[in-house]
């Protein structure tokens, strides 16, 4: 399924993607005189930057983005290349009075901006009560484990922690991925089947195992 889309929910706020990141830039970040160097970034509002950056790291934790940079033909200096215009906490390419470093991080770089990280791929699952033969199906991205997954199914059962969660009759380890514990995702072979992959969710029973905890 294609990634998530995000939109621009005012002037001075927008979503974006890069690479394993979602983030936003709020009030506080464009908070700036130069409203021409808002723009770059609201009209990229929802849109996938990943290209603005180069990247150190090929998965999340020595995930550290730098700008990409070019040589200038005037100076000859090496200088960040933005064909989509300077934006904030960008340097101006030549020496200017009026530029103040004294900003701290840049936003790209802030953690506090980062609200949560893109999977690389999203699956169904049905997840099936043994006891009260309710069903409920969850949309759930490949990297989480069955604990994280467990903790959102507490909107459907409050006592979700009492139950042993099974695959095809065997115990599943919780603290490991769907495809860790064996539950493939066919989703591709699916498509290429021309099958609907609502028909063929991979099934979770989860068994009450009767300890009295409450909710």
């Amino acid at each position: 399924p294609p990634p998530p889309s995000f939109s621009l929910f005012r002037a001075t706020t927008a979503f974006y993607c890069k690479q394993w990141y979602q983030r936003r830039v709020r009030e506080a970040v464009v908070s700036t005189q130069s409203t021409g160097l808002l723009k770059p970034i609201l009209n990229a509002g929802g849109k996938d930057i990943s290209h603005w950056f180069n990247t150190n790291g090929t998965n999340k934790s020595d995930f550290d983005p730098q700008i990409r940079t070019h040589i200038d033909s005037r100076t000859g200096c090496e200088v960040p290349y933005t064909p989509q215009g300077r934006f904030i906490h960008i340097p101006p390419p030549y020496p200017s009075a009026t530029w103040a470093s004294d900003f701290g991080t840049p936003w790209w770089k802030d953690e506090s901006f980062c609200i949560g990280h893109l999977s690389t791929k999203t699956r169904k699952i049905r997840i099936i009560n043994t006891l009260t033969s309710q069903e409920h199906t969850l949309e759930v991205c490949s990297e989480e484990t069955l604990e994280e997954i467990l903790n959102r199914f507490y909107k459907y059962n409050k006592h979700a922690a009492s139950y042993t969660w099974k695959y095809n009759g065997t115990n599943l380890t919780m603290t490991k991925t769907l495809e860790q514990n064996g539950v493939k995702d066919e989703d591709e072979e699916f498509y290429e089947l021309n099958f609907n992959e609502e028909d063929w969710l991979p099934a979770i029973h989860i068994y009450f195992n009767d300890d009295l905890t409450e909710a």
